[in-house]
């Protein structure tokens, strides 16, 4: 069976094509501005990509078209989909339909940590000799793809995303997937291009909760009262919680290491390369989330400790004259606060230098803004990019917003001038953050370049 996938090199819709070729179907896929990494890994594992969205696409006579959410109305090739009444479907659904049923998902949810929390888990698994399948929206090191399936084995690690479906399924992507075990991390408002407000988001987590057995887990932070709040509209299944006042605890011992309690009893000590409160708890989530399929807590300890992180999530770019310059995907203000405090507890009085782009959908919306100068008050200097033209112009004034922080933040709209600047305030011992979702115009290497 031949699937054309529309907009292949979206996270998810990448790896669903490296899972669907796995699973024995014929992949081929189209996008716009076909760009790397996800580009890269799928031109390495061999599936044929097209540049654009082209009608004449049809003429491939694909059996099914699956949709990404990236694709809407006007698109050439969707209209000749729709016109000719081919055969089409959303990733979610299918990916639902034809793989997840026979397997144990195990589905990481929440506005934050899900790409880190999911490739903890799959590592913990992996290293325990579970083999499991997995779809990730990143690649962590360790693991090598964003995805892989394997049609023998049956447990599957899924980040679950909280983003609608397709322009034709405007439910969450996570109401496809039917997990036994659960992980929702936390939740708080954030995309604002889809969700008038946080009801809304608690609604979709909400249909996710009934979807899970009452022979099922739900692992969630002890004390988030969104969560609370979307529990309280109905709950089947067993929960068990992490964090402070949780089943599962983490006692900070050094920025590198911390002891772990289960049911007031102290059962590991963890030593390993990340830092932050906020990996902490995604280690607890991922911790038990592996033991409700069977693993030690001294396999999911031992695993951890060798976890190398995320590309993109604290990611060290490169050092120069004993500057440290890190790329991190933050892109809302309780990441931010997080990455930076995680950092400072690290750093100790060295300088932060944060740089943001502030290009997320929510956050061009201005949602946010507000938020933004206490998500930075940990950084020593702030820099942020305010792209005043094309689709990542900013729908707010940068300059008002980050005024409460006075001299410490400035705003560019010249990213060349920016990066000067920031080489000629950086000195020997700093920490330069450079916080986006998208590639920020190459600003890692090119500021790289500039400190050498």
């Amino acid at each position: 069976m031949h699937i054309h996938i529309l907009g292949i090199c979206g996270t998810f819709m990448g790896g669903l094509a490296l899972i669907a070729r796995a699973a024995g179907y014929k992949v081929t896929g189209c996008d716009s501005g076909v760009y790397p990494p996800m580009s890269t890994q799928l031109q390495e594992q061999g599936i044929a990509l097209i540049e654009g969205f082209d009608a004449d696409q049809i003429k491939l006579n694909a059996d099914l078209y699956i949709i990404g959410n990236v694709v809407s109305r006007g698109n050439p090739l969707m209209e000749a989909i729709l016109n000719q009444q081919l055969p089409y479907t959303s990733g979610p659904q299918w990916l639902g339909e034809h793989v997840l049923r026979q397997q144990h998902v195990l589905a990481v949810a929440g506005t934050h940590g899900k790409t880190t929390t999911s490739s903890m888990l799959t590592w913990i698994l992996e290293c325990a000799g579970l083999q499991p399948n997995f779809l990730i929206g990143g690649v962590a090191p360790d693991l090598g793809l964003s995805a892989r399936y394997q049609p023998h084995q049956t447990h599957f690690v899924i980040e679950a995303d909280e983003y609608d479906t397709a322009f034709f399924d405007k439910r969450s992507k996570f109401v496809h997937y039917r997990p036994r075990t659960a992980i929702l991390n936390n939740l708080e408002y954030d995309h604002a291009d889809i969700f008038p407000n946080l009801d809304a988001i608690q609604t979709q987590f909400h249909h996710l909760i009934r979807t899970i057995p009452s022979q099922g887990q739900i692992i969630r932070p002890a004390q988030c009262e969104a969560l609370d709040q979307t529990l309280a509209r109905g709950c089947w299944s067993n929960v068990d919680t992490f964090g402070l006042n949780g089943s599962w605890q983490a006692h900070d011992i050094d920025g590198s290491s911390f002891r772990l309690h289960h049911d007031g009893v102290e059962v590991a000590t963890l030593n390993w390369s990340l830092s932050g409160r906020h990996n902490q708890e995604n280690a607890l989530a991922a911790i038990a989330a592996a033991t409700h399929v069977g693993v030690s807590v001294e396999q999911a300890i031992e695993a951890l400790a060798s976890f190398q992180g995320i590309k993109r999530r604290m990611e060290i770019k490169g050092v120069c004259r004993d500057i440290i310059v890190y790329d991190d995907f933050a892109h809302h203000p309780t990441a931010i606060a997080t990455t930076l405090e995680g950092l400072r507890r690290k750093v100790g009085p060295q300088r932060i230098i944060a740089v943001l782009e502030p290009r997320s959908n929510t956050m061009k919306l201005g949602a946010m803004a507000a938020r933004l100068p206490d998500s930075l008050s940990s950084a020593d200097i702030v820099f942020c990019y305010n792209e005043t033209q094309g689709k990542h112009a900013l729908g707010w004034n940068a300059s008002q917003v980050l005024a409460p922080l006075g001299d410490k933040a400035s705003t560019w709209t010249d990213l060349d001038k920016m990066i000067t600047s920031i080489v000629q305030v950086a000195r020997p011992g700093d920490s330069i953050v450079i916080m986006s979702n998208g590639s920020f115009g190459g600003i890692h290497q090119r500021l790289l370049d500039s400190l050498a």
